[in-house]
């Protein structure tokens, strides 16, 4: 597995205190929420993350969910 990214991240007190409350809500660490959001905010715009090695044909990550989020199926 690639190494992950590190970034320093600057953000309004009110919005890291919204998000420490949501992430423990959802059982995450206020790292992994921030990620979550994130990927969220991208599918949400139509720029989801590609999977390492992936080709411009469209295949696109279908990105580290974790407990609690639902998976799209396949087959509908």
């Amino acid at each position: 597995m690639p190494e992950r990214k590190k970034l320093l991240l600057r953000l309004d007190p009110a919005v890291y205190e919204a998000v420490a409350r949501w992430a423990a809500d959802d059982l995450r660490s206020i790292n992994a929420q921030i990620e979550y959001g994130l990927r969220l905010a991208l599918k949400q715009a139509g720029r989801e993350p590609r999977r390492p090695g992936a080709r411009d044909s469209g295949e696109k990550e279908s990105g580290g969910e974790s407990a609690g989020e639902e998976h799209p199926r396949a087959d509908r």
